[in-house]
């Protein structure tokens, strides 16, 4: 929308110095027109001037020197037109180099932000993902050590056990030893 507003603003820069133009073409014609028919008038009447061609004569000069003030005039306001519209044209092209180079970057800065953005979701999948592995090694080891401590509570109960049963078949072997010994000596 701006580039269509600079183009309008552009265009109309030169708009006052058409108009001016056109005012001083008209001013020139009608000039031209009035001076053609005068010296018509004067050349028709060669011997007896009349007051109202003197007069016109009078204001012929003074008409001349206001059109050549306007067109000085126009000239002055074209140049200063023509001046403006250059720098104009200048901060049009500068703007536009400016608004190509500022596009260009926030294509890159777009793209950059999008690898960046998807490197963020990768990692976060990357930690999520090795935070359940730590959570599943931490169950594993919790689980473990749980079986590790029942196996040696089982251990434990069974070397008892074993304990036990030897302790009872020992003294029952002493007890079947005494007695053969015992037995033996009495015969």
């Amino acid at each position: 929308m701006s580039a269509l507003d600079e183009r309008d603003k552009q265009e109309k820069a030169g708009q006052d110095i058409f108009n001016a133009y056109n005012k001083l073409a008209d001013r020139a014609a009608i000039l031209e027109a009035t001076s053609f028919t005068k010296s018509a008038a004067v050349e028709g009447v060669a011997k007896g001037r009349t007051t109202s061609t003197a007069a016109s004569r009078s204001s012929s000069p003074e008409a001349l020197a206001r059109l050549r003030q306007d067109l000085s005039e126009a000239q002055r306001t074209k140049g200063e037109q023509q001046s403006r519209l250059n720098s104009v044209t200048e901060e049009l092209e500068r703007l536009k180099l400016k608004s190509r180079m500022d596009a260009q970057r926030i294509s890159e800065l777009a793209t950059e932000k999008a690898t960046l953005v998807t490197r963020m979701r990768d990692r976060d999948e990357e930690l999520r993902e090795k935070a359940k592995l730590l959570e599943n090694v931490h169950d594993e080891t919790v689980s473990l050590t749980l079986q590790l401590n029942m196996a040696e509570e089982r251990l434990g109960k069974l070397q008892r056990e074993n304990k036990d049963l030897v302790d009872r078949w020992m003294a029952r072997m002493s007890q079947e030893a005494d007695a053969m010994n015992n037995a033996s000596r009495f015969s």
